[in-house]
């Protein structure tokens, strides 16, 4: 069951489509602009409106990297898996964020503190291994600089 504040948002959103099949990216993408990842009970909802099965929607939804399915956090760390970064530590540094916020890859806090994500590359491979937190980009990164951005976290 949608709860009342998200069906009033989502019906708004709804109202101005007019249920073809065709809107469904547009209308995950302003679902998820206005949630900032798309509620399930808000894709059974779309499902509904657009007279399709859940499966196809959450099959699309799945299918595009640009959305999401669980609520971000307030502060946004990025991972880079790629080649340079992984060579030079990057699983280490991953496995150390896992460590210090408790959360794995594609994963929020509990405070909805933190979200944690992996990217396949940055594109900044001479600073490897990259992290990103929100829009900084933290390059040459250790365990010891994972300590002194985080801080005190968990």
């Amino acid at each position: 069951m949608v709860e009342a504040d998200t069906e009033e948002q989502l019906s708004g959103i709804l109202s101005y489509y007019s249920g073809r099949r065709d809107e469904l990216i547009p209308i995950l993408q302003e679902v998820q602009e206005r949630f900032q990842y798309l509620p399930e009970d808000a894709m059974k909802e779309i499902a509904r409106f657009l007279r399709l099965s859940e499966t196809t929607v959450f099959g699309v939804a799945t299918f595009y990297a640009q959305f999401k399915f669980y609520p971000s956090g307030r502060r946004v760390v990025k991972v880079c898996r790629g080649t340079a970064c992984h060579v030079r530590g990057g699983a280490r540094i991953l496995r150390e964020m896992e460590k210090r916020l408790g959360i794995k890859p594609e994963q929020t806090t509990d405070d909805l503190e933190y979200s944690l994500e992996t990217i396949a590359c940055f594109g900044s491979c001479a600073l490897a291994p990259v992290m990103v937190v929100d829009q900084t980009v933290y390059g040459r990164m250790t365990a010891t600089k994972v300590e002194q951005i985080l801080g005190g976290t968990k």
